[in-house]
């Protein structure tokens, strides 16, 4: 069900329920029957059928006998903010050198809410069971981009997000005490880079950077990922070139006046 949110007189409630239902749809909900969406979005059967036909009148969503997807037509609802960002077509040059120079796969994230959501990509093989792509998203507090991200929240922000998000145990590495979770990116905030091993998923290694705008302000991470059953271990040698990566975008975004 989804959280209630207090709603101020501009608040256009059946717009937001209108948008529930289509992020109700995720990676472990491609297709879902009207009952379905029903329970993950909180709403009646009759409101979830009024929302789901007038979504696929607008040709967001499809319906294949008793199921209804999403269609590719909701990529246009991000379409203007990654163009207005300029970030993927800044960073997609640099990730294609890194993954050319250590031979991994090389991404680009940035935080929205309790997650990151990836908008630049440059994969060499599939390391996940989970395919990512560009617009993928997985909890901050598990992930090396996340961890950058996070580190440069202000306290009050940070209290905020451990407040509101469960620390859940994706493996048996996985950081879950706040605590815990507080020092590691104190220290992330001290070095200038964050690394994860096994914490998204066993056998996946991971470091990360972060990229800043003029202001000094991190607006995203850069990371390269491999597999901890290859390697055996993430490569020192791979710190050192994130870094000095993630600073060349975050020059070319402070050229860009972005």
């Amino acid at each position: 069900m989804t959280e209630q949110r207090p709603a101020g007189e501009m608040f256009v409630r059946s717009l937001a329920r209108g948008l529930e239902v289509i992020t109700a749809f995720d990676a472990e909900h491609t297709t879902m029957t009207l009952s379905e969406v029903a329970v993950r979005t909180g709403l009646s059967r009759a409101a979830a059928r009024r929302f789901l036909h007038t979504l696929r009148e607008l040709g967001y969503v499809r319906l294949d006998g008793a199921h209804f997807a999403l269609t590719p037509q909701v990529l246009r609802l991000g379409t203007a903010y990654l163009s207005g960002l300029g970030l993927p077509q800044l960073v997609q040059p640099h990730l294609e050198r890194l993954t050319g120079e250590v031979g991994e796969s090389t991404s680009a994230a940035v935080l929205d809410g309790p997650d990151i959501v990836y908008v630049a990509r440059v994969a060499t093989r599939r390391i996940m069971t989970v395919g990512i792509t560009v617009g993928t998203r997985f909890p901050a507090y598990a992930t090396s981009m996340g961890r950058v991200l996070l580190a440069d929240l202000t306290e009050a922000d940070l209290d905020g997000y451990l407040a509101a998000t469960p620390l859940v145990p994706l493996t048996e590495r996985t950081l879950v005490r706040p605590d815990a979770l507080r020092a590691e990116l104190r220290q992330v905030r001290e070095q200038g880079w964050a690394a994860v091993d096994q914490e998204l998923e066993v056998g996946l290694c991971s470091v990360a950077a972060p990229v800043r705008d003029a202001s000094g302000r991190v607006v995203a991470a850069l990371n390269i990922s491999t597999s901890a059953l290859r390697t055996g271990s993430l490569p020192e040698a791979y710190v050192a070139r994130v870094v000095d990566v993630a600073r060349a975008v975050s020059d070319d975004l402070a050229h860009a006046g972005r």
